[in-house]
């Protein structure tokens, strides 16, 4: 199926939210996907991906999280960034891709990477009636401990702080660490995929394991030897069984 692919930027409020989108060139209303990248990522950790899932008949977008990295094309500053401004972000594009003419406004998945991963399942919660289906790669559902560890609470936290190359405020480490992660992903009893390496040093693959219990449909795929970031073959793995898993709950 061949596919275009587009600069597009949505509003939310006061802020921009910079993406691209693919999508099948043939007229029709498509299923879709809109895809979150992790911590100090962007709308291109998802190229391959998103170029997979078009030419298979969806329309994918791949945003930059508002502040969300150093090469984020979407406005605000990464020291107001914060799990709830990204959720935020992601309500006001998934609003504005199922309103959209060549989408199918009963079939807009959430997809997310890591922190991305969270903010997808946050914002699925959030929306549990509209969004169709949830799939993750390594979701970082261990953010709110892993703060919750550095600092005590988050006046422990300097002002701003350099935190793995991207300049952070106080105001992530506070909106951290109210996230009760298990105690509101439930409230997504629709279909949901996981997809985690078992080698992976970031995101420990037992917090999967304990969100699968959490909900209500939910299926997870251990990916053996993979880390935080797949291979080129786990990779592969990973976007089939996602298109895999696109097909089942859309068609």
């Amino acid at each position: 199926m061949e596919v275009a692919v587009t600069d597009l930027t949505i509003p939310n409020g006061d802020r921009t939210v910079f993406g691209k989108l693919y999508a099948p060139t043939a007229p029709g209303k498509y299923p879709a996907i809109i895809l979150s990248h992790g911590y100090n990522g962007t709308n291109a950790d998802f190229v391959r991906e998103c170029r997979y899932y078009a030419a298979h008949g969806y329309v994918a977008y791949a945003l930059d999280f508002c502040g969300g990295s150093v090469n984020s094309k979407s406005s605000g500053s990464s020291t107001d960034m914060t799990i709830t401004s990204e959720k935020e972000d992601l309500l006001a594009v998934f609003d504005y891709i199922k309103a959209m003419d060549n989408v199918d406004s009963d079939n807009v998945v959430l997809f997310g990477g890591s922190q991305g991963g969270l903010v997808s399942a946050l914002a699925a919660a959030e929306r549990a009636d509209e969004v169709k289906a949830l799939a993750m790669y390594f979701p970082a559902f261990c953010v709110p401990d892993d703060w919750g560890k550095k600092y005590k609470s988050a006046e422990d936290a300097p002002e701003t702080f350099d935190f793995w190359g991207l300049k952070l405020g106080r105001g992530f480490v506070a909106d951290a660490q109210t996230i009760d992660v298990f105690g509101t992903i439930g409230d997504f009893k629709r279909d949901v995929l996981i997809l985690h390496g078992d080698k992976d040093e970031i995101v420990p693959y037992s917090y999967s394991e304990r969100a699968i219990e959490t909900y209500e449909n939910a299926e997870l795929i251990k990916l053996e030897g993979e880390g935080h970031g797949f291979s080129m073959q786990g990779g592969q793995t990973a976007k089939e069984k996602v298109l895999e898993f696109l097909d089942k709950v859309t068609k």
